[in-house]
């Protein structure tokens, strides 16, 4: 059946490793936007923080955020669905996490607040160098952010957990699912436990924007990286991981390109999805 609609994750998936829109992804989705096909953003990052070298691109109309916490027209800078996550649901995660030496992110209307510890230096938290400058250049910086975030309870869109070490990263994820049934938990990079509301997800975010174009899940493609992504593949007619993907990302996938740096929504789009032969 013929593609309708592609859905793109950013970071290290249409993004390369440096955080750029290589010319030849651009190209690719030029052309099956030409074609007639509706492109989809579909990213963990909050709306403030997408990239202007992909919402520059004509015929890019709808968002998918905070790992579908947040549906935006992205024309008219609107907000068309969002799942707020609950006071209770974050005072939970707080409660298991305050001991912890660990910082927050959180993301409200679409806005990105981090703690200045992380923003001063992301490295001790387990950023790689390469998101030293992202992590800077999208933060807005709170002295106490974890006050920051009790006062705003219910205002979250999303939260992060940012953790350096692995094997706490897995005791603070069980922890936080055994406190409360109401959260969204995944995880795009190695310092992040992603939480939104339990109806979030990349996979609830594409389908909202299927229904609301009448475009059916056989009729879609999605690319990803990561275990954020694991949804979304699987739900989508045509699930395509890059070749630098997680493990659990390339189990989901019906198809692996090649790698974000070796420009592999473009071959996908072009040899695997066959737009533009």
């Amino acid at each position: 059946m013929k593609i309708k609609c592609i859905a793109l994750d950013l970071d290290r998936t249409t993004l390369n490793t440096a955080g750029r829109l290589p010319p030849a992804n651009k190209a690719a989705i030029e052309l099956a936007i030409s074609s007639g096909v509706h492109v989809v953003i579909a990213s963990g990052r909050a709306f403030d923080t997408l990239p202007e070298e992909v919402l520059s691109i004509p015929g890019i109309k709808y968002a998918v955020t905070c790992n579908g916490a947040a549906m935006y027209d992205l024309p008219a800078k609107k907000c068309l669905k969002r799942y707020r996550l609950s006071g209770t649901a974050v005072e939970a995660v707080m409660r298991v996490t305050k001991e912890e030496d660990v910082t927050y992110e959180a993301f409200i209307d679409g806005i990105a607040y981090a703690g200045k510890e992380y923003i001063e230096d992301p490295v001790r938290f387990g950023a790689t160098s390469q998101a030293v400058s992202y992590v800077r250049k999208t933060r807005r910086g709170q002295e106490d952010i974890a006050a920051f975030i009790h006062e705003r309870k219910e205002q979250l869109d999303s939260m992060d957990i940012v953790v350096k070490e692995e094997e706490k990263k897995r005791e603070l994820w069980e922890k936080i699912a055994h406190v409360t049934e109401e959260v969204y938990i995944t995880s795009s990079v190695q310092q992040l436990i992603e939480i939104a509301h339990k109806d979030a997800g990349k996979k609830s975010g594409l389908a909202f924007f299927m229904d609301l174009l009448g475009i059916k899940s056989e009729e879609t493609a999605a690319f990803g990286d990561a275990d954020n992504d694991v949804d979304m593949l699987r739900f989508a007619g045509c699930g395509i991981a890059v070749e630098n993907a997680s493990k659990t990302c390339k189990e989901a996938a019906d198809y692996i390109t090649k790698r974000c740096d070796a420009d592999g929504v473009a071959y996908g789009i072009r040899e695997i999805l066959k737009i533009g032969k």
